[in-house]
């Protein structure tokens, strides 16, 4: 057996330095057991409903988000059991789930007159700060996940597919390109920025070996560089929350002052201290001068349930003049196109066969024989990158409409005519998630398949047989 691998020494040193009387308890932290957490999707159901089904212990609930919980040991693994391929949870570090909850996206409100909000995630993958946003939106206004690095868009896409949301479009682009064609078109902008990663430490140890003073500097000039463009994205009265897993005074305070020095147009704004939370500390980054970036977050894992992570929001005054941008259009039709009349009929005679759930015509559009449920607010995206523009629904074959396995994730129970339901502890689920074909009588035709009634995907019922159409790369 290897040995395990050790914190880096100039590392300790430091930490040692910076947070003197509280060392010993942040080291001794560093060899205790990592904490994991799971958050409920609310788009499909509230805390309290997942805490009466679920099938493994829950500890406290995360302070500062309520559909969270502090996952306590168990036999059985939250991500195998079929729950999770259902969407019903992520399974996420407490202490990254802080950065959604601070940007705090505001959804549809018909009572208040107040509209869904315009938001991007730059660097979203795998997901966990996308979906937690999703969630936090209630599914409305429009919701940009982003990603440059194309061996991390898989990731997301199945991430997003998985939660079920509606108001989601994944993107495939340089934040330069976004900035280009948006200009400051975003009421909020969540940049969890490419790190050191210090604050991971504990839970993977094989980020030691990547670490080193210069790969803090690094990632320093990077930080400063995606910010420099993210900026021109936020619309005057906006809102850009900057986030890091490391807790490198220079990647974390020095990037913020660099940022408050360049563009005055922004400022730090409060945050609540949740249990654990403790201000920004400007004194570390040699910024005394910088008094207001006290009003960054760092979470401590010697302070709470959770690893290390730094939040800091930051707000655009609303006097501040826009940057130069292209104003999108306000609908996608540019890369998008409404359906034929012989799409429409197909999907329409699908619709009336296979579903309950009402979808509304005029977010129905068409991308390469591929049907998309986009999201309400849906911009012109241009000649940008789009990986998936909504929802896909399925596929326009030759005679015939199939449906894509992100529509059963993203009906709710009671939204198929027929359905073939199975419990977690059944045989024929493991069956069927290995992409077996399942004995079933019943009614001839497209079927959702689910598990103690949340929905998992298609088959096709022929002559008391259901043909397994569940997608090869999610297969167990």
């Amino acid at each position: 057996m290897s040995e395990p691998v050790p914190v880096p020494s100039l590392f300790l040193e430091r930490m040692s330095r910076l947070l003197g009387a509280d060392f010993p308890a942040f080291a001794a932290a560093l060899e205790a057991e990592p904490v994991s957490g799971l958050r409920v999707n609310t788009l499909k159901l509230s805390a309290d409903e997942f805490r009466k089904i679920s099938p493994f212990p829950l500890g406290d609930p995360v302070p500062w988000e309520a559909s969270a919980f502090v996952l306590l040991s168990s036999d059985i693994s939250p991500g195998l059991h079929p729950y999770h391929l259902a969407g019903l949870y992520y399974l996420q570090d407490p202490s990254a789930m802080s950065a959604a909850a601070l940007l705090d996206p505001q959804p549809f409100d018909a009572a208040q007159g107040q509209p869904g909000e315009r938001v991007l995630d730059l660097a979203a993958a795998p997901g966990g700060k996308t979906t937690h946003l999703a969630a936090r939106m209630h599914g409305s206004g429009l919701l940009v996940a982003n990603e440059i690095k194309e061996k991390r868009l898989g990731h997301l896409a199945m991430n997003v597919e998985r939660w079920g949301a509606g108001n989601v479009v994944v993107t495939h682009e340089t934040p330069e390109r976004l900035a280009d064609h948006f200009g400051a078109f975003f009421d909020r902008v969540l940049v969890d920025a490419p790190c050191s990663g210090e604050g991971m430490f504990r839970k993977d140890r094989g980020a030691c070996l990547d670490w080193s003073p210069e790969m803090v500097a690094g990632c320093a000039v990077r930080q400063r560089n995606i910010l420099r463009v993210a900026v021109q994205l936020v619309r005057p009265g906006g809102r850009l929350l900057y986030s890091t897993c490391t807790f490198a005074p220079e990647e974390n305070e020095a990037v913020i002052a660099a940022l408050l020095d360049e563009f005055p147009e922004f400022e730090a704004e409060a945050l609540p201290l949740f249990p654990g939370f403790e201000q920004g500390r400007p004194e570390w980054a040699g910024r005394e001068d910088r008094e207001a970036l006290r009003a960054a977050v760092r979470l401590f894992p010697h302070r709470l349930s959770g690893e290390g992570h730094f939040v800091c929001r930051l707000r655009r005054r609303e006097q501040a003049a826009s940057r130069p941008g292209r104003r999108p259009r306000p609908s996608g039709r540019a890369a998008l196109a409404e359906m034929n009349r012989l799409q429409s009929d197909l999907w329409r005679d699908f619709a009336r066969d296979a579903l309950t759930a009402d979808f509304t015509a005029d977010r129905l559009r068409v991308r390469a024989e591929r049907l998309y449920f986009v999201p309400e607010e849906m911009p012109d995206f241009g000649n940008l990158r789009l990986v998936h523009p909504g929802v896909w629904l399925g596929t326009f074959k030759t005679g015939r409409f199939e449906p894509a396995h992100p529509l059963a994730l993203f009906l709710r129970p009671g939204g198929a005519r027929r359905t073939l339901n199975l419990s977690p502890a059944e045989p024929a689920l493991t069956a069927y998630l290995r992409g077996e074909p399942l004995p079933a009588p019943g009614e001839a035709g497209w079927t959702l398949v689910t598990v103690d009634g949340w929905p998992l995907g298609w088959g096709k019922r022929v002559q008391g047989l259901v043909k397994n159409h569940y997608p090869r790369g999610w297969m167990t």
